[in-house]
């Protein structure tokens, strides 16, 4: 039976930001790597971006060597606090286990978590190569590529535009999914490899890639995130009360603005409508609980089945009272003396798949009205163009795609200029998760390596 971690009482986490999850006990973990059928061609290896060597780790596990498990993980994977509390695993390495198919599959994430809370990576010996490499970006991506150039030598400066680093982890995911002495712990190892930090550093304002060059840079990794938020273009998004899910996330997880001593306090009212389904949706919606709206809706267009979040943060946002109203498009906000009082939304059903797979919906003629004094749209975002707009003033023109994003050889992530690479958001490949960061960061500092080993 698959081992399940204890979490915390679903009506005192309301009023919280501890974690939910505690970490599965010594005797859990022991039981559930007994679970794992050591497969001779693992699928979940196959189903991890990373390629994180799972049945080893866990061999590692059922003999009781947790430090060789955490050595095993760590070959491939820098984060493994982070990634088995934040990926998508039941997508991935879950999603693709033996076991799964018939039952439950291993536990992979609870697994990897454990290990990653409990070991340290070992002091790597560096030998240096006089080679210097800028990051521009401290989440996923940059933190990833940061410790395998630094393995190799290479002098690595990472750049973060704000004033604490961990990019998106930081200000876009709360802390009751991520700790935030985790997210420290996984940085501060970086440093002790001696990886330097510099931070609010905008790069295309307050240097440019052409200074960094100049500055005596190698070689540049851009992961600068993708801060533009998406919104409806529909008539009242200028009214006050509208948010965009990244500034709401970034104010309360970054700023505290939920705190009543907070420079910029955040005004909160009684009922809030999270526009989307994804998982940001559910960090925005479990966040508006605990700042302390009395209804938090998620509103979606299709119906639950096709709803992208992971399923844990579905049940999680269920348990904390969050009311969900499928089969919902937006028509307008509705405003009153400037701020929001209500919203309109037309009633869909579902027609014929589009391009994504999922079916398509469609307007049915009939609305509803819900009465909201807050909007937060978590429709995802788009890249921030600062960077290519500078850099043009520099003479220096990517090559980007019609929505603005750099355009990169899928292997190497170089882009169409030499030497700049970029990855994660800002020139993202499949989904938008830490883990695929993950991978376009380990991908770009194997190209790097290689072109400064020339």
């Amino acid at each position: 039976m698959r081992q399940r971690p204890q979490e915390q009482d679903k009506i005192e986490r309301r009023h919280n930001f501890e974690a939910v999850e505690e970490n599965l006990t010594p005797e859990q973990v022991k039981l559930e790597a007994q679970r794992c059928l050591t497969c001779k061609n693992p699928r979940c290896v196959k189903g991890c971006p990373v390629n994180i060597q799972i049945p080893d780790f866990i061999k590692a596990l059922k003999e009781d060597k947790l430090e060789d498990a955490g050595e095993i993980i760590r070959q491939t994977s820098m984060l493994p606090s982070v990634c088995g509390r934040v990926c998508p695993q039941e997508r991935q390495c879950e999603g693709n286990c033996v076991l799964g198919i018939k039952g439950e599959a291993i536990a992979i994430g609870a697994l990897e978590r454990y290990v990653g809370d409990n070991t340290s990576p070992k002091p790597a010996e560096i030998v240096p190569t006089g080679k210097k490499v800028a990051i521009v970006g401290s989440g996923c991506a940059g933190i990833t590529a940061a410790s395998d150039l630094r393995k190799a030598g290479h002098d690595v400066t990472i750049f973060e535009a704000l004033h604490k680093f961990g990019g998106v982890l930081r200000y876009g995911i709360p802390p009751f999914r991520l700790p935030r002495k985790v997210l420290d712990r996984e940085i501060e190892s970086l440093k002790e490899m001696g990886v330097k930090f510099e931070k609010n550093v905008i790069v295309g304002k307050s240097i440019t890639l052409k200074q960094l060059k100049e500055d005596g840079f190698d070689a540049i990794f851009i992961c600068s995130g993708a801060g533009l938020p998406k919104m409806m273009n529909i008539p009242g998004e200028n009214l006050n009360g509208v948010f965009s899910a990244n500034e709401f996330l970034t104010r309360v997880n970054l700023m505290q603005a939920n705190d009543e001593d907070s420079a910029t306090p955040l005004k909160v009212g009684k009922s809030a409508a999270i526009i989307g389904g994804g998982n940001v949706a559910m960090d925005a919606a479990r966040t508006a609980v605990r700042v302390g709206f009395e209804k938090v809706y998620v509103v979606y267009r299709r119906t639950e089945t096709e709803l992208p979040a992971r399923l844990e943060e579905i049940r999680h946002a269920k348990e904390e009272g969050v009311i969900f109203q499928f089969l919902h498009a937006p028509c307008e906000i509705l405003g009153k003396d400037g701020y929001v009082d209500g919203m309109r939304f037309e009633i869909m059903e579902l027609g014929e798949p589009d391009e994504s797979g999922r079916r398509k919906p469609v307007g049915t003629g009939r609305y509803i009205e819900l009465d909201v004094d807050t909007v937060i749209v978590a429709l995802g975002t788009g890249p921030n163009p600062i960077i290519q707009k500078s850099a043009h003033l520099d003479g220096l023109d990517f090559d980007t795609d019609s929505k603005g994003y750099f355009t990169v050889d899928e292997e190497t992530r170089e882009t169409s200029i030499p030497s700049i690479y970029a990855g994660g958001d800002v020139a993202p490949v499949g989904a938008s998760n830490a883990i695929n960061a993950m991978g376009a960061g380990k991908k770009a500092a194997r190209a790097i390596n290689e072109y400064l080993s020339k």
